[in-house]
């Protein structure tokens, strides 16, 4: 069975070969400019990663994964795009900050 377009262009299946950022139309992969110039700031993204403590960094990525579903059901392209890019900025400095983290057995699956 074939899948239909619907009428932003993609196919109604869902197209598994791609990633969200390229079935959002806005994203770009390029970092938004800071209009007010102020340091630290990404745009309207908020404080760059790396100068947050691992408090503040432990909670900006708790606020995005608790709007997540919110987010991908109802928020314009441009937010989600904007949600996707944060969020891979924040976990992308945990993981740098803790790359032996600890992994709990029991979400280990059999190879």
């Amino acid at each position: 069975m074939t899948g239909s377009v619907r009428e932003d262009g993609f196919a109604s299946n869902g197209s598994a070969d791609m990633s969200p950022e390229q079935r959002v139309p806005e994203w770009g992969g390029d970092q938004l400019a800071d209009p007010a110039g102020a340091p630290g700031l990404d745009g309207d993204l908020g404080i760059d990663p790396t100068e947050l403590t691992d408090e503040d960094l432990i909670r900006e990525m708790h606020s995005l994964h608790r709007t997540r579903l919110d987010t991908l059901r109802h928020a314009a392209d441009s937010a989600l795009a904007n949600h996707l890019r944060r969020t891979a900025e924040l976990e992308t400095e945990y993981l740098a900050r803790h790359p032996g983290r600890e992994v709990d057995p029991s979400r280990l699956r059999d190879a």
